[in-house]
This record gives C-alpha cells, sequence and structure tokens, in this order.
C-alpha cells in the first residue's frame, strides 16, 4: 500500500502542471500572435514563461481507466510558477488528507493513515502511478521549449472544419529531452489548445493529450477537461475535469512547507 502512494501524487502534479501551462495560451500570447518576428517561437516562449510566473488555485476531478480497474479522485491544488505545487486528496473517504508537495526537484507525499512523509528518491522516478500514463519523471524534467526545441509552424489552416495552428518542436541536438517530438495543436482565433502528441526518440507516438469542454475559467474561456491517452493503450485513458480554476492567486513560498503538507 505504501508503495503505491509513494508513487501516487507525481502523475496527479504532471496533469495539474500541464494545465497550468497550455490552459492559459490564450491569456498571454494574444497581443503577440501577429507578430513577424518568428511567431512560433514568440507563442512558446509566452507559455514557458506563464509555467514559471503565475500562481494558480483549483478544485478538479480525476478518472483513471485502465483495462482493470477505474478509479475517480477529486482533488485541490496550489501552484507557484513551476517550482511549487501543493495537491491535497479529498475524496475517497479512505484517501482523504493525502497531499503531495513539488518543492524544484524534490517530491514528497504525506500519508495521513501512518502520519508518514515520504521523499521519492532516484529509484522511484521511472516508477508510474498504478498503471497511470505518467512518471515521477516527467514531473521533475521541466525543459524550456525554446531553448530545447526547434520550433516551427508546421501548419496553419483548416482542419476538421477549424481553422488551426500546429506547432512541431523538435529536440536541439544536445538538449536533454525524453521526447524525440512534440506536436501542439491550437486553435487560430481563440489560441486555445486542442490537442498535443508526444513522440519517442524512435519518433514513435506515445501518448497523446485532448482538451475539451470549452468554458469560463478563471475569467477566460478554457477547455475544462483534458484526456490523457497512452498510444499502445487506446481505450485507456486519464482525465481531469475543473470544477474551479483561478490564476493570479496571492500565495507566498512559505504556502509550500513541508507542514502545510500534513494540513488538513
Amino acid at each position: 500500500m505504501l508503495s503505491v502512494l509513494r508513487k501516487q501524487f507525481s502523475a496527479i502534479l504532471v496533469f495539474f502542471l500541464i494545465v497550468q501551462g497550455l490552459l492559459m495560451v490564450r491569456m498571454s500570447i494574444a497581443s503577440d500572435v501577429r507578430e513577424p518576428e518568428n511567431r512560433a517561437s514568440i507563442m512558446l516562449r509566452h507559455i514557458d514563461d506563464l509555467w514559471r510566473g503565475e500562481s494558480s488555485h483549483s478544485l478538479f476531478s480525476m478518472n483513471i481507466r485502465t483495462a482493470r480497474y477505474s478509479r475517480t479522485l477529486r482533488l485541490e491544488g496550489w501552484s507557484l510558477g513551476t517550482d511549487l505545487t501543493l495537491v491535497r486528496i479529498l475524496a475517497p473517504k479512505k484517501e482523504q488528507g493525502v497531499s503531495s508537495l513539488k518543492s524544484g526537484k524534490h517530491l514528497y507525499t504525506y500519508l495521513p493513515r501512518v502520519d508518514r512523509t515520504i521523499r521519492l528518491t532516484s529509484s522511484m522516478m521511472m516508477g508510474s502511478w498504478m498503471g497511470s500514463h505518467f512518471t515521477n519523471d516527467d514531473l521533475v524534467q521541466e525543459s524550456r521549449r525554446e531553448e530545447d526545441y526547434n520550433i516551427a509552424i508546421s501548419y496553419e489552416g483548416e482542419r476538421d472544419q477549424q481553422a488551426i495552428i500546429e506547432f512541431t518542436l523538435m529536440p536541439k541536438p544536445n538538449a536533454v529531452v525524453v521526447w524525440g517530438k512534440v506536436v501542439l495543436v491550437i486553435l487560430a482565433d481563440s489560441l486555445l489548445p486542442l490537442s498535443e502528441i508526444f513522440y519517442d526518440e524512435d519518433l514513435v507516438q506515445t501518448r497523446k493529450i485532448v482538451f475539451s469542454d470549452f468554458k469560463k475559467l478563471g475569467g477566460e474561456i478554457r477547455p475544462a477537461t483534458l484526456r490523457v491517452i497512452p498510444s499502445d493503450k487506446p481505450n485507456e485513458f486519464t482525465e481531469i475535469t475543473y470544477q474551479l480554476l483561478d490564476f493570479g492567486v496571492p500565495l507566498e513560498d512559505n504556502f509550500f512547507s513541508l507542514g502545510q503538507l500534513k494540513r488538513r
């Protein structure tokens, strides 16, 4: 049981950080999207800067579906930049209060049933959570896209009766990154994300994130639901749905402490 819970929140935090970056594309890049100077780099630069500068508070659910089981959690999360994240399970009752803290490259999980705080070690970094589609290493490996990838607009036009912009990111020769290619698609008019596809070093598609359920969150229209689908198991998924998402909330660094990790 402990070995499972040690890994549990890495997947949740990965989703949480992905959403904080990608759901905010429209808010920050709208003023620069038509600049002539390397439009692709400008857009991706803004996405990376959002990961590093914004605070957030959210309430959301996570539904994990595999061939063997289905599982749903209700959670509350806070973030400050990309270095500080705190996520706490609200339900189901048997896991209520289980919390996880990301501070820089370090990950901590608190297990209230045994009153124990665990720091994840390097040997745990490639472990998955109960068949989830993320690893601990996904969370701590934070690459700045403009520095690590060559960015190009690979398509701009109509697809599936929607005007879209597609970006293709290829790693630079000396970049230390996991992915061999990343393809990001956004709506051309609203700049809202539609999908992001990840390829391994052999350029084999590994997973896809699909954004949907566009509605007002944090004062803007955003996709309230994202679904991660592993390419080798297309009938499985992990899905997050946001009930509340606020940006620019007043948070200080000391909120993200081991003491706060244990607070219910």
